[in-house]
């Protein structure tokens, strides 16, 4: 793409006047420009010189009042080039013509005589327009070639053993589908990817894939979150805004943590998923939606539908197709394809020549009971693969501190105090006590949700 100081310029006109007096002005203005009388030489120029914004005019010699063949040459260039930008240039007692001219795809006109300031004024917005198409047409092309290159079955999801072909075989009959999804599966184990996977392999890939975290939304803002508000309607409101609902209508909108949605707020997305329509705060007008839904939680469902704590038609709305990931534990098989892929992400992300595994890394490995599941494996590789000494990892490189669980009555003992050590002891015993429930996890340790998530990050959990 061309610098924006310098764009170029095509003036056809049939005036000399006009060509001397606008290459004049356009050139002291930082402009690249070209006139041409003979619009039947522009197929020509847009092949071999083609311009940022083309000045033409619309009425020459033949039929010369009409503006016919400035039409035609208006359709000629957008045939040639879609995104190309034309001004045409007419007359004053040709403002209709100009008015059709910018209905049949010109983005202005100017009028003879012109001002100086306005045609300069005008040209600067067509500038910003041409850089601003050759700019969406480089990211659509380098969307539509990672999308070519990501058009691979799972290729997010990474594993053979037996639980997994099961999950692809699931994913592979339910993406045809619009059907909702509920996901189960503890942290880490990779529920947005599959609820990912199931996007991209739906009839819906073209459009977008929405993720909120439920456990995140408090109560006071769901409303507004999840239906939108319009301008006024509490005291931060200060224009309309479309809730995730009406951005992801047309798409797929995943509800990560859904487990975590406290009962009045269940009630109230589920009149949304009945009627298929939200309701902004501070407005009473409907507003319909198409959504894909997804969801999903690493909190026992079902248990909680027999204690009071989910509601069962909420239940019954979301999980029209089920899928149960496996924790990392119960697919050791997985872990050596797992290591591999990280080890040639982060190979590359730090420039480091570290290839494969000794055997006794990958026997450390498949032992451990990853209660951090497939999110703990990655940290802990990208973490062996920064400290590594050789060209394979060690099982000294990988460093997997959580014990198993502490004999009922038996105090808890560490081999050593290092304030560290014993923060990540205490979080991956109280998650693995609470089977990775976050939200029950922060709880008894007195902490926020967000700060747990950051010590999970912090020590690769």
């Amino acid at each position: 793409m061309r610098p924006a100081a310098e764009p170029r310029v095509l003036i056809v006109d049939d005036d000399p006047d006009v060509l001397v007096a606008a290459r004049l002005l356009l050139k002291q203005e930082g402009y690249q420009v070209r006139t041409e009388a003979d619009p039947h030489v522009i197929p020509a120029v847009l092949r071999d010189d083609p311009p940022d914004i083309v000045l033409l005019d619309m009425n020459y010699t033949q039929d010369a009042a009409s503006g016919r063949e400035g039409f035609y040459w208006l359709q000629q260039i957008h045939e040639l080039d879609p995104e190309s930008v034309v001004i045409p240039i007419t007359a004053y007692g040709d403002v209709e013509m100009a008015v059709r001219a910018v209905r049949e795809g010109a983005v202005d006109f100017v009028l003879k005589p012109w001002q100086n300031e306005k045609l300069l004024a005008t040209l600067s917005a067509a500038a910003q327009l041409r850089s601003s198409r050759s700019e969406a047409r480089g990211l659509r092309s380098r969307q539509d070639q990672l999308a070519a290159d990501l058009d691979q079955p799972f290729v997010d999801i990474i594993g053979d053993s037996p639980p997994m072909r099961e999950i692809f075989d699931t994913i592979a009959k339910v993406s045809a589908t619009d059907a909702n999804v509920l996901i189960l599966g503890e942290n880490g184990s990779g529920k947005e990817l599959v609820a990912r996977e199931i996007h991209r392999r739906s009839a819906r890939a073209g459009e977008v894939f929405i993720s909120v975290d439920m456990g995140a939304v408090s109560e006071s803002l769901f409303d507004s979150e999840l239906f939108g508000h319009v301008k006024g309607a509490f005291t931060d409101a200060r224009s309309d805004r479309a809730g995730r609902f009406e951005v992801a209508s047309g798409g797929t909108l995943f509800l990560d943590e859904i487990g975590n949605l406290p009962l009045p707020l269940q009630a109230k997305l589920l009149t949304c998923l009945q009627s298929r329509e939200v309701v902004r705060v501070g407005s009473n007008k409907p507003v319909p939606i198409d959504v894909r839904l997804l969801c999903a939680t690493n909190m026992p469902v079902y248990d909680m539908v027999g204690e009071g704590g989910f509601r069962q038609d909420l239940l019954y709305r979301i999980n029209t197709i089920e899928v149960r990931i496996p924790p990392l534990r119960e697919r050791p098989g997985d872990i050596e394809a797992l290591v591999d892929h990280y080890l040639d992400q982060y190979g590359k992300k730090y420039g480091r020549p570290v290839r494969g595994l000794s055997a006794g890394a990958l026997e450390k490995l498949r032992a451990y009971a990853w209660p951090g599941n497939v999110r703990e494996l990655q940290h802990a590789v990208e973490r062996a693969v920064i400290m590594a000494e050789g060209p394979r990892l060690e099982a000294d490189d990988f460093l997997l501190t959580a014990p198993g669980p502490a004999p009922a009555g038996e105090a808890e003992t560490f081999d050593s105090y290092n304030l560290e050590d014993v923060e990540r002891v205490v979080i991956e015993r109280v998650l693995r006590k609470h089977q990775g429930n976050v939200s029950h996890a922060a709880r008894e340790l007195g902490l926020t949700r967000t700060s747990l998530y950051r010590r999970m990050e912090k020590y690769g959990l």
